[in-house]
């Protein structure tokens, strides 16, 4: 029984992680998106955006991750609960010390790796796409 117990919370745990992965693509990529896109459809058919529109849309993702966020924040204190820390050992390449000293590190949630992965990869997604699909905005070019 202890078997699919721990095989039960080692499942959990990479849902949780994976809910937060997810999660924390959407703030940054899927609601910036979003609110931009229902800013369009609201748009005159002038083609005109108001001050008001520009304030909704701003409204509207500033709230949206303000929400996201405390959702996230509730998965890590899901995360932490099931595993009994919320803090996590990650030993980053560039934070190893040359006289092997771990002392003064700041520790970290899962929900920190998790983000910091998410926009390290968004970062990485959008370089390829202005070097190599953007094409150029010069005229003539």
């Amino acid at each position: 029984m202890h078997a699919v117990n721990t095989a039960g919370t080692g499942l959990a745990k990479v849902a949780l992680i994976t809910l937060m992965a997810v999660g924390s693509i959407f703030l940054w990529i899927g609601i910036p998106v979003g609110w931009l896109w229902i800013g369009s459809q609201l748009q005159s058919d002038s083609g005109q955006a108001s001050f008001g529109l520009y304030m909704g849309v701003l409204l509207g993702i500033v709230v949206s991750m303000v929400v996201v966020g405390k959702i996230l924040h509730r998965l890590n204190g899901v995360y932490g609960r099931l595993t009994g820390s919320e803090v996590v050992r990650v030993r980053l390449p560039w934070h190893r010390s040359l006289r092997g000293e771990s002392e003064g590190r700041a520790q970290q949630q899962i929900l920190d790796v998790v983000m910091v992965a998410s926009v390290m990869s968004a970062g990485f997604v959008f370089l390829v796409w202005f070097l190599f699909f953007a094409g150029s905005s010069l005229p003539g070019a």
